[in-house]
């Protein structure tokens, strides 16, 4: 039955699970432990949980899976695991899998702290990371060669908005044997199919267009039944990494209005974009729906959208960038994304900071660089609180 419901209907309904009182709303369920009937009942279900029995709240708890059913529901997955943060669902779908001596193949455009993770952690336990142009395929094809364990990228990268082909990617990976784990948060549960085009496991932090309010942190992996519950799931209940119920039950409310809030929201995008493009003080605007992106025609096959995100550049540098961040109205200075309210982000002094200056450089990442996460104002409002702000460049 649910199979058939269409993405709307699956964001409201899919996974809930009712008590004996017959709740309207999903139940949150804060206890860390379960009780037993009888010292038989809990050896058994240590040995072989049922479908719908629960040990410890690391574990799995009854909110927490109503949330990991709907995301892999509409995600296409076969399972998925919520964690305590995106960080922590970058963390568990990279060190589940590796093994020192492993070699793992990444997008070089990556948000920094997974930068860490893999230059820092992985190599750290003697995993071989190597890092390509993430929209070069033939970088991609040198470097994934036969015993390559894992290939990473951001299906849209982080802050420059560079669009991966995850079918291409994906088909160079396989034929190496390489597991394909893909961070999606640009592209959003609603216009992702990576799934469908390649991708083996999707990660989602859940702190941005899936909570949509700036409330709560948390994220998840999705993947198949097999890597889920036999690699994710021991890694993450030993190493704490679980979202906790009262999390999972605010991104089930905010799932209600994904689909809704992240169409709009790219409505928006589209229009500050085509606003923006050609104002005297950007040297340019970056936008995967605007045709001289390098990857529009990618984009609107992958995802049939340009999304949430419009990156400007501010052409006389940092000092004009700072200028404009600080006489906007509306839109916000902060590192988040993916919110309700709109947000500007200066990339190389915060979210990609710890970056060496010869790396910004090769990633795009100028002293003028804004990230914008469109959220749910009047897109006419938008672009007057960014024109106006632009006349401070």
């Amino acid at each position: 039955m649910t199979g058939d419901w269409k993405r709307r209907t699956q964001l409201v309904h899919t996974g809930s699970r009712r008590s004996q009182y017959g709740e309207m709303a999903e139940a949150i369920f804060l206890t860390q432990g379960f009780a037993y009937d009888t010292a038989e009942a809990a050896e058994a279900r240590f040995l072989a949980p049922g479908e719908d029995e629960f040990i410890y709240a690391r574990y799995g708890n009854p909110t927490v899976r109503m949330f990991e059913d709907r995301i892999a529901a509409i995600e296409g997955a076969e399972d998925a695991f919520a964690t305590a943060s995106g960080m922590a669902a970058v963390n568990g779908a990279l060190m589940a899998p590796l093994r020192a001596g492993d070699r793992v193949v990444a997008a070089r455009a990556l948000f920094g702290s997974c930068l860490y993770i893999l230059e820092d952690i992985l190599r750290r336990f003697g995993v071989t990371v190597d890092l390509v142009d993430g929209t070069d395929l033939d970088q991609w094809r040198a470097a994934v060669t036969p015993g390559t364990k894992l290939v990473f990228f951001e299906t849209v990268s982080n802050p420059r908005l560079e669009v991966v082909d995850i079918a291409a990617v994906s088909a160079i990976a396989h034929a190496a044997g390489a597991l394909v784990v893909v961070d999606n948060v640009f592209a959003t549960p609603v216009f992702s199919r990576a799934i469908e085009q390649g991708a083996d496991v999707v990660i989602y932090s859940a702190t941005k267009h899936i909570d949509g309010g700036g409330r709560a942190l948390g994220g998840v992996i999705c993947g198949t039944r097999d890597f889920i519950r036999k690699t994710v799931e021991p890694y993450m209940k030993h190493t704490g990494g679980s979202m906790s119920p009262f999390t999972a039950w605010i991104m089930l409310n905010g799932m209600q209005t994904l689909d809704l809030r992240c169409r709009a929201m790219a409505d928006s995008a589209a229009r500050l974009a085509a606003a923006l493009h050609g104002h005297p003080a950007l040297s340019r605007v970056i936008y995967p729906g605007l045709p001289d992106h390098p990857q529009h025609k990618l984009a609107m096959a992958q995802m049939g959208s340009g999304g949430t995100m419009v990156a400007i550049e501010v052409a006389a540098g940092k000092e004009a960038a700072f200028r404009v961040l600080n006489a906007l109205d509306i839109v916000k200075i902060s590192n988040n994304l993916g919110d309700a309210k709109s947000i500007a982000t200066h990339p190389a002094t915060t979210t990609h900071q710890r970056l060496p200056q010869d790396q910004k450089d090769r990633l795009g990442i100028t002293p003028g660089l804004i990230r914008l996460s469109v959220g749910l104002e009047d897109a006419e409002d938008l672009i007057a609180d960014l024109t106006a702000a632009l006349a401070r460049a």
